[in-house]
C-alpha cells in the first residue's frame, strides 16, 4: 500500500483513516507510534504484523481524557488520579486493572491489566479526540529497532505497511514514557522514562523499580521488558563515565572499518578523530543525549560500513536512568571496557 504522510492541517483524514481499521503512526513528545483503533481487534493484530512484534508484547493505550480511562478501567486508584492531575497529559503511562471484556488480550497480552497514556502533543490528542476512540500506540518502528523520533524515521521502517503517518517534526523527549504499574498494592516503575522515580514520590509516597526478569513463558506487563530492543546492526558499547575518550580514539584507529561515535559535544571538539571515526553529537548533557540517542543509532544503521558504535553513558539518575535504561538494551550489556 501506499503510505502517505499526513500534514497537521489534515487530522481528520488521519482520524477516518483509523476509524476504518487502518495503521497511522503519530507523534508524541517521546517517540513516534504505531496508531490503530484499540477497539478493533482486526486493526491491533495488524500492529503486531506491521512490526513483527510478539504477540505477548502488550500495547499501549493512548486517550485524551481520564474520561476515556474510565470506560475501560475496573478502578482509578486515588494516588493514580493524583498522578493523572500532576502529569497527564506527559511522559507517564500507568497501568490499571480493566473491566472483563472491554479489550481484546491482543491489546492487553492476556492479562487483566492495560497500560493507559495521555500524551503531550496536540495533534494526536487531536487525533484521538477526531476517531473517537482510543488507540493503541507501540513504537512505529521495527520491532526490536532504535524507536523513531521523526516521521522519516517511520517512513524508513514502515513505508507500505501502514496508511500514513502523521509529520509533526522531531520529538523533544526522545526516550518513551515512564511506565508505572498501579495495578499492585506498591506501585512499581516497570520502565523509566522522563517523569523520574522523585518526581512520582513527591506525589504519591515511595515506589519501587522493577528489577524482576521477565521468564522465557511469561507475558510482560510492559513493553520493553522481556525482547531485545533499541539494537542497530552494529554492536554497540557503551563508554562509561571515567573512561579516557583518548584509548577510545586509538582503539578506532586499530579497527578495520568505521566506528560511529556517539558523544557530547565537547568531548568530540577536544578529540583528535581518525579517517574511520564518524561522529555523531549528543549535544550538551543528558537531556540533549536523551532526544538525540535513537536517532544517532538509525543513522549508524544506515551505513553499512560502521560495525561498531561506541556511545558515552551518563549517570543513571533521573532522566539518565532512562537513558541508560535504552542504552543498555541496544548495546545488550556491551562495555568498551569489557569487549
Amino acid at each position: 500500500m501506499d503510505t502517505r504522510i499526513f500534514h497537521l492541517d489534515e487530522i481528520n483524514q488521519a482520524a477516518k483513516a483509523i476509524q476504518d481499521g487502518k495503521l497511522v503512526a503519530f507523534p508524541t513528545e517521546t517517540v513516534y507510534g504505531l496508531g490503530a483503533d484499540a477497539t478493533n481487534e482486526a486493526a491491533v493484530k495488524n500492529v503486531y504484523l506491521a512490526k513483527g512484534r510478539p504477540s505477548d508484547n502488550p500495547l499501549i493505550v493512548h486517550v485524551a481524557s481520564i474520561e476515556m480511562v474510565e470506560k475501560y478501567a475496573s478502578e482509578i486508584p486515588d494516588n493514580a488520579r493524583k498522578l493523572m492531575k500532576e502529569f497527564w497529559p506527559g511522559s507517564l503511562t500507568i497501568i490499571l486493572n480493566i473491566k472483563k471484556g472491554v479489550l481484546s488480550k491482543t491489546v492487553t497480552g492476556g492479562l487483566s491489566t492495560v497500560a493507559f497514556r495521555f500524551p503531550d502533543c496536540q495533534p494526536t490528542l487531536e487525533l484521538i479526540k477526531e476517531a473517537g476512540v482510543p488507540i493503541v500506540g507501540p513504537s512505529a518502528n521495527t520491532s526490536g529497532k532504535p524507536s523513531p523520533t521523526t516521521a522519516q524515521h517511520v517512513y524508513h521502517d514502515l513505508h507500505g505497511k501502514i496508511a500514513g503517518i502523521i509529520d509533526n517534526g522531531p520529538t523533544r523527549v526522545g526516550v518513551e514514557s515512564t511506565v508505572l504499574d498501579m495495578s499492585t498494592d506498591q506501585p512499581v516503575i516497570l520502565r523509566p522514562g522522563a517523569v523520574t522515580k522523585h518526581q512520582i514520590e513527591e506525589v504519591i509516597g515511595s515506589i519501587d523499580l522493577n528489577h524482576h526478569h521477565v521468564g522465557k513463558n511469561e507475558t510482560p506487563k510492559a513493553p520493553g521488558m522481556k525482547y531485545k530492543h533499541y539494537a542497530p546492526n552494529a554492536q554497540v558499547y557503551i563508554v562509561d563515565e571515567g573512561t579516557d575518550w583518548k584509548q577510545v580514539v586509538d582503539w578506532i584507529k586499530q579497527q578495520p572499518f568505521d566506528v560511529g561515535m556517539m558523544a557530547e559535544e565537547k568531548i568530540l571538539q577536544q578529540a583528535t578523530l581518525p579517517m574511520n571515526a564518524i561522529q555523531f553529537s549528543l549535544g550538551k548533557n543528558v537531556a540533549d543525549a536523551s532526544a538525540r540517542l535513537f536517532d544517532g543509532l538509525r543513522q549508524f544503521d544506515d551505513q553499512p560500513n560502521v560495525k561498531a558504535i561506541v556511545t558515552q553513558a551518563f549517570p543513571a539518575k533521573d532522566l539518565g536512568r532512562a537513558y541508560m535504561n535504552r542504552l543498555n538494551k541496544s548495546a545488550g550489556g556491551e562495555h568498551f571496557a569489557t569487549k
